[in-house]
Parts: C-alpha cells; sequence; structure tokens
C-alpha cells in the first residue's frame, strides 16, 4: 500500500507528542486538552477484545449524546467516542488512541461545529477542513475506511450568540463534501434533511438550534 509521507510524518508527531500533553495545558483545561483520558479505560478494554466489524463514531456533543439518547443503538461493534465541547484539533490529538488503537473497520466522523463556535478560538474553515483531512488520511494509512459527516445546520449558539454560522456551516460542508467526492469516501448528508427555511436546526429535531434530540437522533440514524 502506497502511503503519502506527509501522512506518516503527521502520525509520528501525533504519537511522539501525546504522551507530553498533559504537561504542557493550562490550568483552565486541567491538563487535558484533549481529554485524553476519557475513554482510556474503555479503550484498553476493546484493544483486548479486537472485533471483526467495529465502528467508531468520532465527534463531539451530537455523538456524545447520541448514545445518551439512544444507548441501544451503540454496543461492542459501535463505539461512541464523542466528547462534549471539542474541537477538530482536539480530535485529531486523540486520534491515535480513540480511533486508530481500537483498530475498526470504518471511522464515522462529524466533527467542525465547535470550530465555528470558536470553543477553543478563532480558525478558519480552511484550517477545520485541514484537521479533518488529517483525521481521514491517518485512517486511510491504518486501513480503516472512512464515512464523513455534514455538519448538522445551526443559526445560532447559545453559548456564544455574537456568532452566526449558519453561512459558515453551509459553507465547511460543501468543502468537506467536495474532498470526500475527490477521495471516493462517503459522505454522509444530515444537513439537507434536517435544516430549516432558515438554514437552522429543524425544531422538531433539536430545541437549541445545534444538539439533535431524540427524534433528530432517529433521522441521523436513519441517514448513516
Amino acid at each position: 500500500m502506497k502511503v503519502d509521507f506527509k501522512v506518516i510524518v503527521i502520525h509520528i508527531v501525533i504519537l511522539a507528542f501525546t504522551p507530553l500533553l498533559s504537561f504542557c495545558q493550562n490550568d483552565v483545561m486541567k491538563n487535558d486538552w484533549a481529554n485524553l483520558k476519557k475513554y482510556d479505560s474503555e479503550n484498553k478494554e476493546l484493544q483486548s477484545n479486537i472485533s471483526s466489524n467495529r465502528i467508531v463514531f468520532m465527534g463531539d456533543s451530537i455523538t456524545e449524546f447520541w448514545k445518551v439518547n439512544d444507548s441501544s443503538f451503540f454496543d461492542k461493534s459501535k463505539i461512541n467516542r464523542g466528547i462534549s465541547g471539542q474541537t477538530t484539533p482536539q480530535m485529531l490529538l486523540r486520534f491515535p488512541q480513540d480511533v486508530i488503537s481500537l483498530k475498526p473497520e470504518v471511522v464515522i466522523i462529524l466533527a467542525g461545529i465547535n470550530d465555528i463556535a470558536e470553543n477553543t478560538g478563532p480558525i478558519s474553515n480552511e484550517g477545520i477542513l485541514e484537521n479533518i483531512i488529517a483525521m481521514s488520511e491517518l485512517a486511510k494509512a491504518n486501513n480503516i475506511k472512512v464515512l464523513l459527516c455534514s455538519i448538522l445546520p445551526a443559526n445560532r449558539f447559545n453559548w456564544n450568540p455574537k456568532i452566526a454560522p449558519a453561512h459558515r456551516v453551509i459553507e465547511l460542508n460543501k468543502m468537506i463534501q467536495s474532498y470526500a467526492n475527490k477521495n471516493k469516501i462517503i459522505y454522509v448528508d444530515y444537513f439537507s434533511q434536517m435544516v430549516d427555511d432558515e438554514n437552522g436546526l429543524q425544531k422538531q429535531y433539536g430545541e437549541d438550534g445545534v444538539h439533535p434530540n431524540k427524534e433528530g437522533y432517529e433521522v441521523m440514524k436513519s441517514i448513516v
């Protein structure tokens, strides 16, 4: 298998620096900026019992809360690795241990909304896409099939009301889809099935404008 040299470099750098992260973060993030320890014990258990048809869902609160709203959907073959509030650089840092080390057949990546909300500071759509691409290339280099998800529609953030995200969400989804199409990656389009006429999340699918409710997750499950 031919692997891009840049992918190898990215992988080596992430693996080299991951053990040092807890010593390099500020007090606000409690010395674990990427929350590397969250799934540590669960990962160790899964690593000792590798499943041949494992799927990992990688993401932020939208992924993490899916398990809360529909616990029966996730089992030993469908692994939830969402962490609330996370942005793509945080996900990229924990990708080796929360995805690659579990040796899944497939990873489903849903990421980017918290970057637009500036949870870890300002970042361009190009920067967000670069992080998503890095995760995708790392997965492919480890023989893991990638599915890339559209960001769900959002036209407001209750926790950061000064930001109007609708236009950036639409543009970033176009960029993700373009990359997926060019690289023969499946693009999972949640956006078009859940958007309202103001480019926000339909109220029947989520009350706060960002996070799906039970009905919203049913729609997502039917799509993915």
